[in-house]
């Protein structure tokens, strides 16, 4: 029996960034995880359309996402979505690290990527996920 794939939301108005971040997590992030499966949002409603029909296991955003910055997308999610999935933050200044709390996002990578650093977060936020994923309404 095959395990069923875990899904990460990847949201950056940048197709580039969006390509960049799906290569550093990779297909399989860690040996104990399933194969991840992308969905790729490049606008702040088709997020909030996403997450609201469920299915999702981590939330990826970009910070310097325009015109919705990755942030405030962070924050709106952390609070609308009931059991909102966790959320890895990538930030471009390590200043913005106080707005990264203030969104309330779970993990937070600095640019320029590191792949390991990126896998590593993803990974831990999904088996935080698997462990803690509240029953559907």
């Amino acid at each position: 029996m095959t395990e069923s794939p875990m899904k990460v939301l990847v949201y950056s108005d940048d197709a580039n960034t969006r390509a960049q971040i799906r290569l550093a997590i990779g297909r399989r992030p860690a040996a104990d995880l399933p194969r991840v499966e992308y969905v790729e949002c490049a606008t702040q409603p088709a997020v909030v359309t996403r997450l609201d029909e469920g299915g999702i296991d981590v939330v990826v955003v970009d910070g310097e996402a325009q015109p919705a910055g990755g942030l405030g997308v962070c924050r709106q999610a952390k609070d609308e979505v009931y059991d909102c999935p966790p959320v890895l933050a990538i930030i471009a200044r390590r200043d913005d690290g106080w707005l990264a709390t203030w969104s309330r996002a779970d993990k937070v990578v600095g640019l320029p990527l590191d792949p390991m650093a990126l896998a590593k977060a993803v990974a831990e936020l999904l088996r935080w996920r698997a462990d803690h994923r509240l029953p559907a309404l």
